[in-house]
């Protein structure tokens, strides 16, 4: 699995946030059962870039905690039948992984959500990784009951790693 990590902004966690990100990477792809190797983009900015992000992408005009770019071609989520169909679309032709996608999180909202849910920022952090890359895998939040699937889903992989509110 390759996680390539960008930090845009000054990144100060008391937690080695590349190797938490690795983890909740593979926690979600075992707990998913994701049968190929996978890589992911993921970039660490500040408010005013994730703002300018989600403008030019969702038309919404304000920071946010967290984007996520799918690449995979699935026609449901966590239904990974279809990739090899297509592996010009979905595997990187160098090494053979499957392209997910790409992660952005504002790193000054996960210490202000932090302490806003009044829980640690390596929790948080975790969170929005796992929230995102389930979002990678096809799930959304969009009607009551996707919305319940992916919260369950996002609690269990959570208390799997270890990582409570």
């Amino acid at each position: 699995m390759t996680i390539q990590l960008e930090e845009e902004t000054t990144v100060q966690f008391d937690f080695d946030c590349r190797k938490l990100a690795k983890d909740a990477v593979s926690y979600v792809l075992d707990y998913e059962k994701f049968p190929y190797e996978a890589q992911v983009s993921l970039t660490l900015t500040d408010n005013a870039s994730i703002q300018e992000i989600n403008s030019r992408f969702r038309q919404i005009d304000k920071p946010t905690d967290v984007l996520s770019f799918p690449l995979l071609s699935l026609s449901k989520a966590g239904d990974f039948s279809c990739l090899a169909k297509s592996p010009e679309d979905n595997f990187d032709p160098d090494s053979g992984e499957a392209m997910l996608g790409d992660i952005v999180i504002s790193v000054p909202k996960v210490f202000e959500q932090a302490n806003e849910y009044g829980h640690s920022e390596k929790r948080e952090f975790a969170f929005l990784v796992v929230h995102s890359v389930l979002h990678l895998l096809g799930y959304d939040h969009i009607n009551p009951e996707d919305a319940a699937c992916m919260e369950k889903k996002q609690e269990q992989i959570l208390n799997a790693m270890g990582i409570l509110r």
